[in-house]
């Protein structure tokens, strides 16, 4: 999975909170200016052609200006990220062990649910 920069994490913040999607101009407009100066339409369009090129997002083609949507949901991205840390990992266990110690008593019942869906199923 490859790695967002700080400006690709704010764009895909916008798109994951907007399932229809938006165009370059609308993350103008959303986006956080960089002292007190908004972004260039440009820089806004570079970011996302990058972001297409990763895989992140898809353009809508068919309408003027293009209109972006995040291919994944950001659980889906998250999920990712955890599992390239796993996947990296020379004791994936004690990896884990580290998270799961790390995790709330809500967090960890979640957990602890999910497996057990996971056993039954596989059963």
């Amino acid at each position: 999975m490859a790695a967002l920069g700080e400006l690709e994490r704010s764009v895909m913040d916008q798109l994951w909170s907007t399932p229809a999607g938006l165009t370059a101009y609308d993350l103008v407009d959303l986006l956080p200016a960089d002292a007190g100066k908004r972004l260039a339409p440009t820089t806004v369009l570079t970011v996302l052609s990058r972001l297409e090129k990763k895989g992140f997002v898809t353009r809508e083609r068919s309408t003027r200006p293009h209109r972006y949507t995040a291919v994944a949901s950001r659980a889906d991205h998250s999920a990712e990220l955890m599992r390239d840390v796993l996947d990296g990992a020379d004791d994936r266990v004690a990896v884990l062990e580290r998270f799961v110690g790390q995790v709330s008593p809500a967090e960890a019942a979640a957990l602890r649910e999910l497996l057990l869906g996971r056993a039954r199923d596989a059963s």
